[in-house]
């Protein structure tokens, strides 16, 4: 339905509401979809006319759309069900038990069994959780509050709490104004004329000579309009339930097995909120036969009703031969082995994370409680938090009586959410912090929960039921899951007979498990349901271990040690739950646990004895060793990086070194340097640079195979984004950063073999155009938007070819797109696609993109392609898009009528508007180095804008040719130091010190 058709409905809303026709108001609130009348809901709940509520409420939502509709019509039939009870009508309440309630069951079957257990009492009340039920008319009021709440925080309900603003009569008004047209269109328009009918068009009879028109004038009812209702509001959800939970029963058919020897218990699993329907249970019952060959198959192919055996104590099965040499082409060199750096921390480390994308970037964690972000390639500390207690009142008792003591707390755990976008801590005592970062330098407090009795000795993130969640374990012998959102318990995972020392959170397909080892050796592992564990074996070595996935997650290793000092480290064949093969090159006793980790799906790394040592996966021989130039302590902790470049290893002196292979040196020299080399570091993405390409993008309108027609073009603009996505913008001494005395060694390519061409393969639409491109900001893909507003990406493969995953000419991307088939399509409603002018951003950790196609702006998750929000309706419409730099809910949008707009997302709000140009924006750019916004238009001008004020610092007109018009579109981008700026526009390309804005170097042409 049209915008225009959406509105009329709304005048007939208003006109039925003014005539008092009441039941047909609420019949077209509902079969429309458009307005939920809270008010006509408050009335019907308060008078518990439950059919009327049901039947007006399933006209927006069903109760399976979505965990807040679900909640929705529980609460409601909940209501209905104790009243029936408390009316004493039995046979009622259990009509509405059956046919009303049933249907929850499936989600959760424990809470179902209470609610029946309430027939056999002769006062509900007597229940403890319903002992302070008052009186029918205050539950209702209770209740209506909570329905309230999740009504407003559904997003199905979207744009239809509130009734548009209008003028009383407003649809009379338009006949009446329709009637005058009409009147004065007659060809010989009488005075006062009488219309009787609105079936067909008025016209004057022929009057006896020629009369001035007369305007006509319907009588308009005073009736006021319906009062305004509340706007949607930001509430925090109710437990999420499982979407899901069917991907958790297909894991069960290779876990459920029970070994003869197995000592596993029922295990219980309380403060569950996902959990599994009854007919995925069903399926635990199944009996199940192994595949015939020992690899991951489809548990929902018919081929294969088994996905796995379980995993079961077996003996070892080791390798004693060494196998054939593997073709894929790796050496020593690969091993990062060379001390690049040697941090101080201050205190002893316990526990250190590399970002995910920005691999310069480290997290560690020290025996004092404190946390520090370290930035290796300007070796400095961007954040440093001592540990804190947020808020002791929410705290339990026993944690306060420690703290009363002043008992000591360290860091047990650090960890990166998978996106970047979080860190959790995990604390020697109860607690975990989770922080927010937006990706400048600072840690933004989120949830502190007190998560364990004792000790919280592990913690890491998991995807269940594609929500972010955070998994940890304890002292207290418990795995529990929470909400990375809300704090809220998902999960309580019982069965361990000891402390739970390690977790490994992990998927198959589309099952999600979790990996946990205790203290006592014992293995186990979970599925995001009310099962219990469906694995119970031994580890080597019967004490602390740790598991690890290889880089691809098709391989699994243990590495633990005995109380008795003797380490094990060991690859799983998962389809047996045996030992495929032990490494050797421990020494025999450790004073301690081995750390380890993996690396390129090609070598392990564990430190033991001073030194860091490295296996070949598929070699049980030690590969080599290094003692890092010395100074480790017996058992130093080891973390690398996810390109496996740079390898963090503590040291006995509170620090840590930084080990690193020839690329990784590269990597941290590129930050550290504050030099400007051309032909060294172009402002096309490094990834391409380092694959050695010089491949460069056209950003004009060209087909959707992406073909470059010269190869000489410029680099692309990029829209303002700095592809190479740097987390430090900030050199030390600006003044230090432009060296003007060295000469520049701009280069000139002319031979066409310098450019390489790579064709972005598409078989869904090739008529539309690519108008913007950009690099993803990890440098792992290419994000298109198309003349018909639709957004695509394509991703580079891991593979032999392109071992790195970054962008390369050398490898064809594939076309990517979540399993839900969504497309990124901007709303292009009622625009001329023609002469609109598109635009893109793309956040910071490429989690969000924004675009414009001379519509609202749609702002959408770069994971699932949903839309999140759209706004900024046309006119003026918004022709350039950038993101603040430390905080994606900041927006800056630059609009056609040559304002910028500071637009919080989070609030719904522009809070700034900058006016400085003449003509539309075409070019933002964000320097957090000199905390500015620099902006270009139509008119040539370039505006500096302070971020903390707004205030417009300066105006610089960039230098056109004589005999030249001072228009046309200008693009600003800064380099990766944040200082220069390079400045595009049809006359020229310019290089500016954005400190003075100031040309520095323009190269000839």
């Amino acid at each position: 339905m049209s915008s225009l058709s959406r509105e009329l409905v709304f005048l007939i809303l208003q006109f039925l509401e003014e005539e008092k026709f009441k039941e047909s108001v609420h019949r077209l609130e509902k079969e429309s979809g458009f307005f939920f009348n809270m008010k006509y809901f408050e009335e019907k709940v308060q008078a518990g006319e439950w059919d009327e509520v049901e039947k007006y409420l399933s006209g927006f939502t069903k109760v399976d759309d979505n965990r807040y509709s679900m909640k929705t019509f529980f609460e409601i039939r909940k209501q209905k069900y104790l009243e029936a009870l408390d009316r004493q009508d039995k046979a009622k309440a259990v009509e509405i038990l059956v046919s009303d309630l049933k249907v929850f069951s499936t989600f959760n079957e424990e809470l179902y069994k209470e609610i029946t257990q309430l027939l056999t009492l002769n006062n509900f009340r007597e229940n403890e959780q319903l002992s302070k039920y008052g009186d029918t008319k205050t539950a209702r009021s209770i209740m209506l509050l909570e329905l309230k709440k999740l009504i407003e925080a559904n997003p199905l309900f979207r744009d239809k709490l509130a009734f548009p603003t209008l003028k009383s009569s407003r649809l009379r008004t338009l006949i009446n104004q329709s009637l005058n047209w009409q009147h004065q269109l007659c060809k010989n328009p009488r005075p006062n004329p009488d219309i009787k009918t609105l079936f067909t068009d008025h016209t004057c009879s022929p009057p006896n000579g020629p009369l001035a028109p007369t305007p006509v004038n319907l009588p308009v009812a005073a009736v006021a309009k319906p009062s305004a209702y509340t706007s949607l509001g930001a509430l925090s959800p109710f437990a999420p339930t499982t979407a899901a939970a069917a991907n958790a029963g297909a894991l069960a058919g290779w876990m459920t097995n029970a070994s003869a020897s197995s000592s596993v218990q029922a295990a219980v699993v309380t403060a569950s909120s996902i959990p599994v329907p009854q007919n995925q249970v069903s399926v635990l019952k199944r009996p199940t036969t192994p595949p015939s060959a020992l690899r991951m198959v489809d548990y929902q192919n018919p081929d294969h009703e088994q996905l796995m055996k379980r995993l079961r104590p077996a003996p070892s099965v080791e390798e004693v031969t060494n196998p054939t040499p593997r073709q894929q082409a790796w050496s020593l060199d690969d091993l990062p082995r060379t001390v690049a750096l040697t941090m101080h921390q201050g205190s002893m480390v316990t526990s250190m994370d590399f970002h995910p994308s920005h691999h310069t970037l480290l997290l560690v964690g020290s025996v004092n409680g404190e946390i520090t972000l370290w930035e290796l390639g300007m070796r400095e500390r961007l954040v440093s938090k001592p540990f804190k207690i947020w808020e002791m009142s929410t705290c339990s008792m026993p944690f306060q009586a420690l703290m009363v003591n002043d008992t000591p707390i360290s860091v047990s755990r650090v960890r990166w959410s998978p996106d970047g976008n979080f860190v959790g801590i995990a604390f020697s005592k109860h607690l975990i912090h989770l922080y927010a970062y937006p990706g400048s330098n600072d840690l933004i407090q989120r949830l502190e929960i007190d998560a364990h009795v004792g000790g919280v000795n592990d913690l890491a993130f998991a995807h269940p039921n594609k929500q972010l969640c955070i998994v940890t374990c304890g002292d207290d012998k418990l795995i529990k899951v929470w909400d990375s959102m809300t704090a809220q318990k998902l999960f309580n995972f019982e069965g361990h007979d000891a402390p739970v020392y390690s977790i490994c959170p992990h998927h198959k397909e589309n099952i999600q498990f979790i990996f946990s080892t205790a203290v006592d050796g014992k293995i186990k592992a979970w599925l995001y349901d009310n099962m219990g564990s469906r694995v119970d074996y031994d580890a080597p070595g019967h004490w602390c271990t740790t598991m690890l996935y290889s880089a691809d997650g098709s391989r699994l290793f243990s590495c633990g040690t005995s109380k008795d000092g003797e380490s094990f480290l060991v690859e799983w064949n998962e389809s047996e739950g045996a030992i495929k093969r032990t490494y050797v090159g421990f020494r025999k006793k450790s004073a301690g646990v081995v750390s380890f980790d993996t690396v390129q799906n090609h070598f392990l790394a564990a430190g033991e004895d001073s030194q860091i040592k490295f296996w070949d996966m598929d070699n049980i021989n030690l590969l080599t060793f290094t003692d890092a130039e010395g100074g480790l302590p017996s058992l130093p902790r080891v973390r690398f990086t996810k390109e496996g470049n740079l390898l963090a290893v503590t040291t006995a002196d509170n620090g840590f070194k930084i080990l690193a292979n020839a690329v990784g040196l590269r990597s941290l020299r590129a930050v550290e340097t504050s030099s400007f080399d051309p032909l060294r570091t172009p402002i096309v993405s490094a990834a391409i640079k380092a694959a050695g390409s010089s491949a460069v993008a056209n950003v004009g309108p060209v087909s959707c195979k992406v073909e470059r027609s010269s190869p000489v073009r410029p680099s692309p603009i990029l829209n303002g984004v700095d592809p190479l996505g740097r987390s430090v913008e900030k050199p030390r001494v600006v003044d230090d950063a432009i060296d003007k005395t060295k000469p520049w060694q701009l280069a000139e390519i002319v031979d066409p073999g310098q450019c390489r061409l790579v064709t972005l393969p598409d078989s869904t639409d090739n008529s539309s155009k690519v108008i913007r491109l950009l690099y993803t900001n990890s440098a792992v893909g290419i994000l298109a938007l198309g003349s018909n507003g639709v957004q695509k990406l394509w991703k580079w493969p891991r593979n032999e070819q392109n071992p790195s995953g970054k962008a390369t000419a050398n490898v064809v991307p594939q076309h990517w797109q979540p399993n839900s088939g969504l497309l990124m399509t901007n709303d292009v409603t009622g625009v001329n696609l023609e002469e609109a002018v598109p635009c893109i951003a793309l956040s910071k950790n490429d989690s969000y993109v924004m675009s414009a196609t001379g519509g609202k702006v749609s702002l959408f998750n770069m994971m699932t392609f949903k839309v999140m929000t759209t706004f900024m309706s046309p006119p003026p419409a918004s022709t350039f898009l950038a993101f603040h730099p430390q905080d994606n809910n900041i927006i800056a949008i630059g609009m056609e009528d040559s304002t910028i707009h500071i637009y919080n997302v989070r609030v719904d709000e522009v809070k700034s508007k900058l006016k400085g140009h003449q003509k539309r924006i075409t070019g933002l750019a964000f320097s957090t180095s000199l905390n500015i916004l620099v902006s270009s238009g139509a008119d040539t001008q370039l505006c500096v804008w302070s971020i903390d004020t707004w205030e417009k610092r300066k105006l610089v007109a960039i230098q056109i040719p004589a005999g030249k018009a001072p228009t046309g579109d200008t693009r600003v981008q800064f380099h990766s130091d944040q200082i220069r700026m390079l400045v595009v526009h049809e006359t020229q390309l310019a290089i500016y010190d954005a400190s003075k804005m100031e040309r520095i170097r323009q190269p000839e042409t």
